[in-house]
């Protein structure tokens, strides 16, 4: 059995991973803990893994990019034509690499944590009242990204511009490029 492809459905306490052999059948489904999901990726040869784009599948993309698997991370609207049947989290990772391997899938950017650091300073200072920015966070997922507590945000919320300012000055990277 060779994997080519593994989809991950990232959830806020369980993931569902579905993996693809060359033909592009599915060969193995798991649920298993978020914190489980590199260690599993670890027992098999470098591959495609794909996910959708979210905060979180910025940070777990770069632990496995670090593996030497290729990160293909998509826009959830791009995966959702590819569920089979009623949506489920079992059926969403089974759609995500069945849509990674469309040639005319478009692909997001793995981000880095300094882009995602500017992201989430660029929603905190922006036009929305603070509390309220603060409340969306969790729904936007940034809260869960690399295990920064809701404390950590609500600091960057009082005084954004002093927690950000070195990695603005020392990024090469601006802000409309982390917008895409």
């Amino acid at each position: 059995m060779t994997i080519v492809m593994i989809g991950i459905d990232l959830g806020k306490n369980s993931c569902s991973v579905a993996a693809l052999d060359e033909r592009g059948a599915v060969v193995l489904r798991r649920r298993m803990r978020s914190a489980g999901i590199v260690s599993f990726a670890s027992k098999y040869a470098p591959c495609a893994v794909a996910m959708e784009a979210c905060c979180g599948a910025h940070y777990l993309g770069r632990l496995l990019l670090a593996q030497g698997h290729t990160v293909k991370l998509m826009p959830p609207e791009y995966v959702r034509p590819y569920v089979k049947a009623q949506k489920n989290d079992d059926r969403d990772a089974e759609a995500i690499p069945e849509a990674a391997t469309r040639p005319t899938m478009r692909f997001v950017e793995l981000k880095s944590e300094e882009q995602l650091d500017i992201q989430s300073h660029a929603l905190i200072s922006g036009d929305h009242d603070r509390e309220s920015s603060l409340g969306n966070f969790s729904l936007l997922g940034v809260r869960n990204r690399d295990g920064a507590d809701q404390g950590r945000l609500a600091n960057m919320a009082r005084r954004p511009e002093p927690a950000l300012e070195g990695i603005a000055a020392n990024s090469a990277l601006q802000l409309s490029t982390s917008a895409n």
